[in-house]
């Protein structure tokens, strides 16, 4: 009979592109995925990687071995899942999460996984969206919050589920003493010449920020790089740029700052619950999804009773 963890292994080489970095993503040894990846070539009587330079390649065999392998443990998770529907969640359970979700969801999710599943285990990964959907599609974690820029879509496989949870929006973080503060709202046109402060280039949130100028036929001109929004609105406070921040997650401003919001089309974001569908009956994902629509409605309430 095959062995699935070594059909998964083989999966995650296909996947990362080595032995070693496939032996990072499982949790493993490079030597364990060697032997588990020789024991299914010695089941298919032929070899399933080939070396290609420094590199290593999954054989003609190997990729079909992948293909095929993919779908049957894709079927073994729906099988479980059903399975255990009626039981108490246990074991570990990882979510990938963006740091503004992980701080205004997530601590709220951890307290109650704590109540109502005391055998299971929650670990929380930060992680841009699009990573953390490509990790959730590949099984690395059970389940992922991501967002979706209303200008920046995300890719979402067809295998994976999304389940909105909230909307968010973001505003632009301007100095209190800058000559747009006073306005109720921030014309798009009135933004031309600022300074700005960013995420890391990739990341979606800096992709909606160099989107934020499209129609002015410009993008916005960066000159400080961080991913930490707290960083940005020190720097604003400071005088030194202007930032475009969401509101979940965001926490009280100082003094010094003001947060106004775009003049006509709002930049907002879908935030949702990311799992694959093998695993809707899974106790542990019901749970999960159900604590962050729960977390989702008390922080939207929070945020509308300060406006």
């Amino acid at each position: 009979m095959i062995d699935l963890q070594a059909l998964r292994s083989l999966a995650a080489v296909e996947r990362h592109g080595s032995v070693v970095a496939a032996a990072e993503a499982l949790g493993f040894s490079p030597s364990a995925v060697s032997q588990q990846i020789k024991k299914l070539e010695r089941q298919s009587r032929a070899a399933l990687l080939e070396r290609r330079g420094r590199g290593i390649l999954l054989t003609e065999r190997g990729r079909a071995l992948v293909e095929h392998g993919v779908r049957l443990l894709a079927d073994i998770e729906r099988v479980e899942s059903m399975l255990a529907a009626d039981d108490a969640p246990q074991g570990t359970f990882t979510v990938a999460s963006f740091s503004t979700a992980a701080r205004g969801l997530l601590g709220h999710v951890a307290k109650r996984v704590a109540v109502e599943a005391p055998d299971m285990r929650l670990e929380i990964v930060a992680m841009d969206p699009a990573e953390a959907v490509a990790q959730v599609a590949h099984g690395d974690v059970e389940l992922a919050v991501v967002h979706n820029w209303n200008s920046v879509a995300l890719e979402v496989p067809a295998h994976v589920a999304l389940d909105p949870l909230c909307e968010d929006e973001a505003d632009i973080i301007l100095p209190r003493t800058h000559r747009l503060a006073e306005l109720d709202a921030v014309p798009r046109a009135e933004l031309l010449e600022e300074t700005w402060c960013s995420q890391p280039r990739g990341a979606i949130c800096h992709e909606a920020l160099m989107r934020l100028l499209a129609n002015e036929s410009t993008t916005p001109r960066v000159a400080f790089v961080d991913p930490d929004f707290a960083t940005h609105v020190e720097l604003a406070a400071q005088g030194l740029a202007l930032a475009f921040i969401p509101r979940l997650g965001r926490g009280a401003l100082p003094p010094e700052v003001v947060a106004r919001p775009l003049a006509g089309e709002p930049a907002k974001r879908l935030v949702s619950a990311a799992y694959r569908r093998t695993m809707s009956a899974s106790p542990g994902v019901r749970l999960l999804v159900k604590l962050l629509h729960e977390s989702a409605d008390s922080l939207y309430k929070c945020l509308h009773s300060q406006e």
